[in-house]
């Protein structure tokens, strides 16, 4: 066994003479030279038991006798070139007694094509959780991490979850027991969750493989517990566990000491990286620098592990009690806020009820879209005032312009006359009668909107100062009476609906840009009883 040698690069040591040779371990020590055939020469070295050449510089063609070898052999992380077909390249990294990962360019994202097999995910997927040498388990955080206790060895690489898998390279030289129990750890350690109570080793390097996942940024959290040193006099206290780190080939920590950064043995400790998916894959590396114990137990070790999409880390990290939690205080606030609404809307019950009982024929407007129209009714664009509240004018975003009556709590017109003038008005169509676009009905807020009038009420035009006051010739004049008097009698014989205005007078009388005026102000109409023409209710009007 000969590793991590420093210095220049050298060729294949002239081995073929030395056929009794069982185990030839030659790690990071630098070969630049091509795998000699004489190595599957089953005759001469028939004995051979293992042959691990992992970090080196091997260059040319692959031998075929690698892909048909029975015997654990460990190419990986070097640089051959001329590779096979595709097809071929992948039965031999698919061999589970080959260890070819990261050996050789290949196309479609190299070993990561091999093991998912085809090209085409059948999904894409936005996490996945490993607990590294246990069984499926189901953390204290509501996630799900999937079992991961393929006993592994010397020189695997295998699909296990739906979209992961794992390679493993090294041979635990001095170990004497099962491949089971060296290359998975299970302790029960004290005060350690079932997550931390199992994990994986390797003698050199493992890796982690996540596949057909949906391309962007993840969160990756690697937990670790030391499990296989003690805290006590005996020789497991001695020993010291050094290894480095790489997600997507970074090395992002390095001479890494799990019972140091946990502060003790049977300690779990999480660290969380950052990674970028391209190519919906991606790869997380532990590696064995030969640092630290060089006997058994040695080699880096990971209890479990979890990878998640940036956009699902937040909700995706909520204990189930969490979500329960805030699902129960969600549905009680929900239930406040149903409660004081349906108090709020029973004080405005009636007169709600009463809109809706209209049917009218007629637009309702959001309290945005007004104020948006009249800039948040801008001093500027008020166009007049009465006992009812401001009128504003104010430009709808189609272009078209409005003004709007704003009625006041102070107003002499209640929720009563509003629900009569939106009524009456929106049923009337008749060119001296003001045109109703709509209205707005927001909290204590009750808006009409109506058409624009250009030259403002009739009083304004006879009894307004300065430029307000019109000189109206007596032909114009005429024609205004004339076109009231179209109108009242639209009002009184020709409408389907026998309406008594009650309240005709010079401000509400509306003229537009040619002077037409058009009947306005309907709070205080009410509908002709012919039956009971003698019988008056009230005094109305001004």
């Amino acid at each position: 066994r000969i590793s991590d040698l420093n210095g220049s690069d050298s060729a294949f040591p002239p081995i073929n003479n030395m056929t009794k040779m069982k185990i030839l371990i030659l790690r990071s020590c630098h070969i630049n030279d091509t795998l000699p055939q004489y190595l599957g020469n089953k005759t001469n070295f028939n004995d051979m038991q293992v042959l691990y050449f992992t970090g080196n510089s091997f260059t040319g063609p692959i031998p075929n006798w690698v892909g048909n070898a029975k015997r654990p052999i460990d190419i990986s992380y070097n640089n051959f070139s001329n590779e096979p077909p595709q097809q071929q390249s992948c039965q031999q990294i698919q061999n589970p007694t080959v260890n070819l990962f990261e050996s050789f360019p290949m196309s479609q994202n190299g070993p990561i094509h091999c093991l998912t097999t085809t090209n085409d995910c059948p999904k894409t997927f936005n996490s996945f959780h490993i607990n590294c040498g246990g069984e499926r388990e189901l953390s204290s955080e509501g996630i799900v991490y999937d079992p991961d206790l393929d006993p592994s060895g010397a020189a695997t690489s295998k699909i296990m979850g739906s979209n992961w898998a794992f390679s493993n390279t090294g041979h635990f030289l001095d170990a004497q027991k099962p491949v089971s129990e060296t290359y998975i750890q299970q302790q029960n350690k004290t005060g350690l969750s079932k997550l931390y109570q199992t994990a994986r080793v390797s003698p050199i390097s493992l890796t982690y493989y996540g596949f057909c996942l949906e391309n962007g940024d993840y969160t990756v959290l690697l937990h670790f517990a030391e499990i296989m040193f003690t805290d006590d006099n005996t020789y497991s206290s001695l020993g010291r566990r050094i290894f480095d780190v790489y997600i997507q080939g970074v090395q992002v920590m390095k001479d890494f000491n799990i019972a140091n950064e946990a502060g003790g043995v049977g300690k779990n400790i999480t660290r969380s990286f950052p990674a970028h998916v391209r190519n919906n894959s991606l790869i997380i590396r532990f590696y064995w620098a030969g640092k630290g114990t060089t006997a058994i137990p040695y080699g880096p070790l990971i209890s479990a592990i979890s990878v998640t999409h940036v956009s699902t880390t937040t909700s995706g990290s909520m204990s189930t009690g969490v979500i329960v939690g805030i699902v129960v205080a969600a549905i009680v606030l929900v239930i406040l806020i149903v409660l004081g609404w349906r108090i709020y809307i029973g004080k405005r019950n009636s007169f709600g009820k009463e809109l809706k009982d209209l049917n009218l024929q007629t637009n309702l407007f959001t309290m945005r879209q007004i104020k948006v129209a009249t800039n948040n009714f801008d001093i500027s664009n008020k166009i007049g005032e009465g006992g009812f509240g401001p009128v504003y004018k104010g430009i709808l975003s189609n272009g078209m312009i409005i003004a709007v009556k704003m009625l006041s709590s102070k107003s002499k017109q209640g929720n009563r006359e509003f629900i009569n003038e939106i009524g009456l008005i929106s049923a009337l169509q008749h060119p001296c009668l003001v045109k109703l676009h709509g209205c707005c009905v927001e909290g204590d807020q009750l808006l009409l909107v109506y058409e624009y009038m250009e030259n403002n009420s009739l009083a304004q035009a006879l009894f307004g100062n300065g430029a307000s006051q019109l000189k109206l010739n007596w032909p114009t004049r005429h024609k205004i009476c004339i076109g009231i008097a179209r109108g009242l009698a639209f009002l009184h014989e020709e409408s389907t609906l026998k309406i008594v205005h009650r309240d005709i007078k010079a401000t509400n009388v509306l003229l537009d840009k040619d002077l037409n005026p058009k009947i306005s102000d309907f709070g205080l109409a009410k509908l002709d009883e012919e039956d009971n023409t003698h019988i008056s209710t009230r005094v109305a009007g001004t």
